[in-house]
């Protein structure tokens, strides 16, 4: 790896170059990840595909499922084919601008991961503690209302984000230890001061992934205790509750290791840290669609009458 640094230059191309330390090993991460972005197309794909063709999945919940699948087959397409070429070929040029609008994509569409998550909870809530009122602040129309303010939110922030980085002066290096543009990953290579920039990735991470997660959090609280008081009439509602839970906690639990990584170096190598960055994006993409698969029985019973109908179908044009 060769670093170039001037003190009167400001650098507007970078070289992607996560997981450097492993050397001749490095083209054989192709495999494990090519078969990761190869299951996160396959798996949302179906899924997507099912929500769509079955009109008794078009309720708010199947629908919120449908987005997530969205946001999870976007997520790796953002990155993965650019890291497995540079795994491959050693490709991993971009320029300043690719490296923001691809920052940009990354997070918004990464931040509606724990966004979905809410207005699911928010689905559950009403439908097993308010399930009266639940067609009513289900209606597309009013469940607008419950969708604006997060997406605004979550614009602004990252707007503000992705902006202060591409004014920074970066003269120290034009490597990127990293596989995609992450914000601290090109921050940390600025010649000047980035204070405000840490303040604000700390306050994205805060009003977004914490803010929602507390939310989310309070919201199950509140709905455990309403099935607990009545017995097991809504234990079979719950199920789903189970389920959202699942999801987030292996989204968040690989958040929050690649967002501390990057204030307590010391105890991490480089390409663990990488590891931990890149996991946080494509295991969530790999698996939601799986764990929604198997234990949404609407959703498993619709796959399996799919896959019954694919077999059965060729034997009519015997």
């Amino acid at each position: 790896m060769e670093n170039i640094s001037a003190q009167n230059i400001s650098f507007t191309d970078f070289k992607l170059n996560g997981f450097y330390s492993l050397g001749e090993w490095r083209p054989f991460l192709f495999i494990p990840f090519f078969l990761m972005f190869l299951l996160s197309l396959t798996a949302n794909s179906i899924l997507l595909c099912l929500i769509i063709s079955q009109k008794s999945l078009h309720s708010p919940m199947y629908v919120l499922i449908g987005l997530m699948a969205v946001v999870d087959l976007l997520l790796p397409i953002f990155f993965v084919p650019n890291m497995l070429f540079s795994f491959l070929f050693n490709w991993g040029g971009i320029s300043l601008v690719g490296c923001l609008i691809q920052m940009f994509c990354l997070h918004f569409v990464g931040a509606f991961q724990t966004t979905l998550l809410l207005w699911m909870a928010l689905d559950r809530y009403f439908a097993i503690c308010r399930p009266l009122y639940y067609q009513k602040y289900m209606e597309i129309p009013n469940f607008v209302k419950f969708v604006v303010v997060p997406v605004i939110r979550n614009g602004l922030l990252i707007v503000t984000m992705v902006s202060l980085a591409g004014k920074l002066t970066f003269c120290v290096t034009n490597v990127i230890d990293h596989c995609f543009c992450e914000h601290m990953a090109l921050v940390q290579l600025a010649c000047g001061d980035i204070t405000i920039n840490n303040i604000i990735g700390l306050s994205t991470a805060f009003l977004i992934p914490t803010a929602d997660c507390i939310l989310i959090a309070a919201s199950y609280v509140v709905i455990f205790a309403s099935v607990f008081r009545s017995g097991k009439a809504q234990m079979k509602a719950i199920n789903t509750c189970i389920t959202h839970l699942i999801v987030i906690s292996g989204s968040l639990i690989f958040a929050l290791i690649a967002f501390m990584s990057y204030r307590i170096r010391n105890n991490f190598s480089s390409s663990s840290r990488v590891f931990v960055s890149t996991m946080y994006l494509l295991f969530p993409s790999c698996f939601n669609p799986i764990v929604y698969g198997v234990r949404t029985k609407e959703i498993r019973q619709k796959f399996l009458q799919f896959i019954s109908d694919v077999e059965v179908f060729p034997l009519y044009n015997i």
